[in-house]
């Protein structure tokens, strides 16, 4: 029998299904480490900015806003890339009374600006952690750099990097704004698949419901441009957003139009509370 390590999930039961595990999602923290996490925001400024917030009706956008935890910047800096190769092309100015500990720093070169994540990641057996930059939320002059890591027996930290897009332009990231993004993702699902493209006469009742949608959707196009409603919720047509089939009837019970995730619970034989800050509701991404 493998040995496992101390921490890891506890052990699947021979022959059960790895999705169907119970999934797990611990992150320890050392003595001195304090890591902001909380779960994601579905606002985003830009979306919130449209007119009447329209962006919000697009429920797919919101869903992966949403759709895992943030880690929070423990401080707030100014960042600029002079353009080299070496650690030493990017300044950084931190905002006054920060910590350099708990700074970002450039220690890759090529553009590249790292977060230390205090803490490590634990999920069930056969379970990665994807992490990247929030969903949804891009900035002007720096782009976050997405992994995926086997948490279920790494006994290592990760860093979360960014990478300029263009030198000599400054770039700012506040105090409590997300600068990472993760959830957890079974390992094996996506090389496990085998993708397939088919014609949709293929599947007639695929068919048949593809194309009343298109005409409803037509016919309410039409009628949006000649009565030019003026409610919001009269302005789009919202059968994906519900739920809905063309023909009105319901799709899944689990359908989503929301996210609410759980926060980091206080476990274990002393507290590990991180750092006061915001309340992550009140964020706006």
């Amino acid at each position: 029998m493998a040995k496992r390590l101390k921490g890891s999930a506890p052990a699947r039961p021979k022959g059960a299904s790895v999705r169907a595990a119970e999934t797990e999602l611990v992150c320890y923290v050392r003595q001195g480490w304090t890591p902001r996490i909380a779960p994601a925001s579905a606002k985003r400024q830009w979306m919130t900015d449209t007119p009447e917030s329209f962006a919000y009706r697009c429920l797919p956008l919101a869903i992966a806003n949403a759709h895992g935890w943030d880690v929070l910047s423990p401080c707030g800096f100014k960042a600029r890339w002079h353009g080299g190769q070496g650690a030493g092309s990017i300044e950084i100015v931190l905002d006054p009374g920060t910590d350099p500990k708990k700074a970002p720093v450039s220690e890759f070169g090529n553009g590249v600006l790292t977060f230390h994540v205090d803490g490590i990641m634990r999920t069930s057996e056969g379970w990665n952690l994807w992490v990247g930059g929030p969903p949804n939320a891009a900035k002007d002059g720096i782009a976050p750099l997405s992994g995926v890591i086997e948490t279920d027996w790494s006994p290592y930290t990760f860093t979360m990097n960014w990478r300029f897009t263009r030198p000599d332009v400054w770039i700012r990231f506040e105090e409590n704004e997300p600068f990472c993004f993760f959830f957890p993702t079974p390992r094996g699902a996506v090389a496990g698949l085998k993708p397939e493209l088919r014609p949709m006469e293929d599947q007639p009742e695929l068919l048949a419901t593809y194309d009343a949608w298109a005409v409803s959707r037509a016919e309410f196009q039409e009628w949006a441009r000649r009565t030019q409603p003026s409610a919001p919720a009269d302005q789009w047509q919202k059968l994906y957003y519900r739920g809905l089939h063309p023909q009105g009837h319901a799709g899944p019970d689990d359908h989503e139009t929301k996210l609410r995730l759980s926060e980091f619970r206080q476990t274990g034989s002393r507290r590990v509370c991180p750092v006061n800050h915001a309340d992550p509701r009140k964020r706006d991404g």
